[in-house]
């Protein structure tokens, strides 16, 4: 009598390549899944911040390699890529995770080489991050059900902020990416997961000279946002504070929210 035949058996240990990983909620992010002895790819420009996370991964039972590059440069990646599926394995989460932030100013000449670099780490760094893997990610019949790529984003992608038109403009791109490349994955069953953070403790928050409304320490926003990766949310705001706010701008009619945010306070520009 023919037996019916089995679905592939899933992995135990999680593959997780992750950019932006030296510092901030990209740290907390390696920290978290070192704990859950996952194999970690890190990625950042700073090779002595990795080295030293990567000691800090082990000792917390994962395991780590480090890619030192800058996401802007695709062939960096797409080697880097390589490497991590040859000792790893197609990965299970990729996280593109890099990102900066500045304020800019439109009038100011010197600004618009910063708006330049915004963009192309926000945006462009993201799709490259994610070029690599896609065809791996969809061959591994081992890891089906548990695929994901992931976008850090930001509520400031939401509306526009004034003096931060790079940074708002760059997150409202990597949010409608996301939205086109999670449409692109559901026939192969990798979900795209868009996390759009608040204020999260980190460096880049830390020189913002205003009040941070429902400010999270980085270790719990790591914890909140590995939940959404693991449950493959298409779209979530952490935390469910800023989500409401969120909504609220959406809502607003142009002429209201001109009003309101006309005077808000400004990103710092370099």
């Amino acid at each position: 009598m023919p037996t019916a035949s089995l679905p592939p058996k899933t992995r135990s240990v999680l593959r997780v390549f992750l950019t932006g990983a030296s510092s901030g909620i990209g740290a907390a992010l390696a920290r978290h899944y070192a704990g859950q002895r996952a194999c970690l790819g890190l990625v950042a420009r700073r090779e002595v911040e990795l080295e030293a996370l990567a000691e800090e991964v082990r000792g917390l039972g994962g395991e780590a390699a480090i890619y030192p590059l800058d996401v802007t440069d695709a062939a960096a990646l797409a080697a880097a890529g390589e490497a991590f599926i040859a000792r790893f394995g197609a990965p299970d989460v990729v996280i593109a995770n890099a990102g900066i932030s500045a304020g800019t100013l439109t009038e100011c000449a010197e600004d618009l080489e910063v708006f330049r670099r915004i963009m192309a780490v926000n945006v462009h760094g993201m799709a490259a991050t994610f070029a690599p893997f896609i065809a791996a990610m969809r061959a591994d019949e081992g890891g089906v059900g548990r695929k994901r790529l992931v976008g850090i984003a930001s509520v400031a992608g939401i509306r526009g902020l004034p003096g931060a038109e790079a940074y708002s403009a760059s997150k409202a791109a990597a949010i409608t990416y996301l939205e086109s490349l999670r449409l692109e994955m559901r026939p192969h069953g990798i979900r795209v997961v868009t996390i759009a953070p608040g204020y999260i403790a980190t460096p880049m928050t830390a020189i913002n000279p205003y009040p941070m409304p429902f400010l999270l320490p980085a270790d719990e926003a790591a914890r909140r946002f590995a939940g959404a990766i693991e449950r493959g949310s298409s779209y979530t705001v952490i935390p469910w504070q800023m989500g409401i706010v969120a909504k609220l701008l959406r809502l607003l009619p142009n002429w209201l929210y001109d009003r309101l945010f006309v005077g808000a306070p400004r990103k710092p520009r370099l």
